[in-house]
């Protein structure tokens, strides 16, 4: 446990300090490429999520490596290949978003996107002339894609969204930053709440060191995080950040769940072992890509 902690000590800000500088070219990019949006499409902002994009496409592919090893527990082998791909081009696809032209066929390739990894898995299994567990091939990649790439999808959607109207938000780096420090936060709060007052198991079948009073630590955690936040993201107020910290966080839980989930069928303690102290890049990450739809609700509603 000491141990456990020492590396997440010493490594959680290491990949803080790394995030904070692509996030930050990530701006000096969107900063860069402002007079260009405003030549080209009249636009107030630059080009944004550069970086991001960068990074997602780079640790995806990791990811899909990990739950691949997960979902092969259970005899469902996605396809590595075309599950990345797909998670790649989910990742483009939101980045263009952003440019008025695509805007018009935008949902229409999203479909065509998830249409045609269906249908690449499929003409996979075809290809090797065999249908023996091709519902599982093809089910495995769907699913690795629309949970992995599809769940991230959102963030970069965050991250470019432009206002366009009085309720629209700006999606913002720092807007980006926020949603990940409530989440962690959430995790620590839960971590140190839960060994100061920890008595009552949350879900002791699955997760067995979880408790409702460390949920509850952390999720206080998480709020006040999101006040702090609060006066760098637009149209955001100290109390609707609080409430947003809350929420976000929570459903952080749910998605750190749902991998102990998937974790415990495939009776392994950590989906990789690339980050010490951590686990593998989708131990990482889980939180994050579940509470990025709820989001992008969130910042779009309120």
């Amino acid at each position: 446990m000491e141990s456990s902690l020492r590396n997440r000590l010493t490594f959680g800000p290491m990949m803080l300090a790394g995030l904070f500088l692509l996030l930050w070219l990530d701006e000096e990019i969107q900063r860069w490429t402002r007079g260009w949006m405003q030549r080209t499409y009249g636009g107030q902002g630059g080009v944004g999520g550069v970086g991001l994009m960068v990074l997602l496409v780079l640790i995806l592919p990791l990811a899909v490596q990990e739950i691949t090893v997960l979902f092969t527990a259970e005899r469902v082998r996605p396809y590595r290949g075309i599950a990345a791909s797909g998670c790649a081009l989910l990742m483009v696809h939101a980045f263009l978003t952003q440019f008025p032209p695509f805007q018009k066929i935008a949902a229409s390739t999203l479909a065509f996107i998830i249409v045609f990894i269906m249908l690449f898995a499929a003409l996979r299994r075809a290809w090797a002339k065999q249908t023996e567990d091709a519902i599982h091939r093809i089910a495995g990649t769907v699913l690795a894609t629309l949970y992995l790439g599809g769940l991230a999808w959102f963030l970069m959607a965050i991250r470019v969204k432009h206002s366009q109207g009085p309720h629209d938000f700006h999606g913002t780096t720092w807007t980006i930053l926020s949603i990940l420090l409530m989440v962690k936060f959430t995790d620590i709060g839960a971590y140190f709440g839960g060994r100061a007052f920890g008595r009552h198991k949350l879900i002791p079948w699955l997760s067995p060191g979880k408790t409702w009073e460390g949920l509850f630590f952390g999720l206080f955690t998480a709020g006040l995080v999101g006040a702090a936040c609060a006066p760098w993201i637009p149209h955001v107020t100290w109390i609707k950040g609080f409430f947003f910290g809350v929420v976000i966080g929570g459903i952080g839980q749910l998605g750190d769940l749902l991998e102990s989930m998937m974790k415990r069928d495939a009776e392994v303690k950590d989906s990789g072992a690339l980050v010490p102290g951590f686990g593998g890049i989708l131990d990482i990450i889980d939180s994050p890509l579940v509470a990025a739809p709820f989001a992008y609700l969130l910042f779009s509603l309120f």
